[in-house]
Parts: C-alpha cells; sequence; structure tokens
C-alpha cells in the first residue's frame, strides 16, 4: 500500500500548485486541484448530457489529467514555448510501482491525444472550467477576462461544450443565488 500512499500525497500536493496563468491575468487564484475538481465537476455533468460516452471513463480523464503538474509544476502557454515538461516521465514515475498505474497512464495519454469522444468532452471540460473562471471574473469587473474569453472559446471542439460554454457566458454568476434567495422568499 505504500505506492497507493505515495499516490495520494502527490495528488494532493495539486492543493499547493497554483495555476499560473492568472498571474498574468492580473486577477483570481486557483490551485490545479481547483481547477481538476471543477473540470471533474464538469465532466459529470457532460456524462448526463451525452448519454453515448462512458460516464466513468469521462470522469476518471478529467480527474487525471493533470496529475503530472504534481511533478512538473503547472505552465502557462507562454511558458511551454520556452521549456519543456517531460510529462510521460512524470507519470510513468508516478506509476511504476502501482497495481494500476499502467490505467492511470493510458487515461492521461487518451486525454492528451484526444483520441476518443470521451477525451474530447475531457478537453472541453478542462476549458469550460477556465471559461467560468473568467466570466466569474468578469461578472464582478475584470477586464482582462473579457479579452481572454474569445481565445479560450475558440480551444472547444465538441457541440456539447460549446452549447454548456454559450449558457454559461449568457449567465451571471450569481443568477443561481437570487433565484434561490427569491424562492426562500416566497416560501416565508
Amino acid at each position: 500500500m505504500k505506492p497507493v500512499a505515495d499516490l495520494l500525497f502527490e495528488a494532493r500536493m495539486l492543493k499547493n500548485i497554483p495555476r499560473s496563468g492568472f498571474q498574468f491575468l492580473g486577477a483570481g487564484r486557483e490551485s490545479v486541484a481547483e481547477h481538476v475538481h471543477s473540470t471533474t465537476f464538469i465532466a459529470f455533468v457532460m456524462s448526463h448530457l451525452v448519454p453515448d460516452v462512458d460516464p466513468l471513463k469521462l470522469i476518471s480523464l478529467c480527474l487525471v489529467h493533470d496529475l503530472p503538474e504534481a511533478r512538473t509544476g503547472d505552465m502557462n502557454s507562454v511558458q511551454k514555448a520556452y521549456v519543456r515538461t517531460d510529462e510521460e516521465k512524470a507519470v510513468a514515475d508516478a506509476t511504476r510501482h502501482l497495481p494500476f498505474g499502467a490505467q492511470i497512464a493510458a487515461l492521461i495519454a487518451e486525454y492528451r491525444s484526444g483520441s476518443s469522444p470521451e477525451a474530447r468532452l475531457a478537453q472541453d471540460a478542462d476549458q469550460i472550467a477556465l471559461i467560468l473562471e473568467l466570466k466569474d471574473l468578469a461578472d464582478i469587473g475584470c477586464e482582462p477576462p473579457k479579452e481572454w474569453l474569445p481565445h479560450v472559446l475558440a480551444r472547444l471542439r465538441t457541440d456539447t461544450g460549446k452549447a454548456i460554454a454559450a449558457a454559461v457566458i449568457a449567465t451571471r454568476r450569481t443568477d443561481w443565488w437570487w433565484a434561490a434567495a427569491e424562492a426562500v422568499e416566497k416560501q416565508e
């Protein structure tokens, strides 16, 4: 069980690794683990909207997609132009002694390649998680996210991802809260 405990501590480390893009955005902050949680929850929702995909596979792809960042750190798109990380080696080293290590490595490779409908949805879930953060910041008056949003929206590959993103863009960050507050007031 020692390799399992090591993997759990390694995955937990994602809570301490900041997403680097927010530094260049000039607003907001998020850890890699927070991002993975959002991405995975979006995948859960997608799995109900696209009935012919494997829900467990889709959710699993999202859950492990950034695991290598526990070893490599989170690199933004400009940094990636100058620094090459060896994610395959990071994954191999992290999973070497695990009885299910090959499955984790296969999921990460599939996610990177976008070779299945689940992988393409997972990639869109990753982008939608960023779109949610950018929209949240834009709704509270930050200007830079408005410049970033078109670039992130252009990365979406699936019809489901595009439809969810359009709904996110059309919805204010607090609409759900105001609707709940009004419902409570009507009950009183």
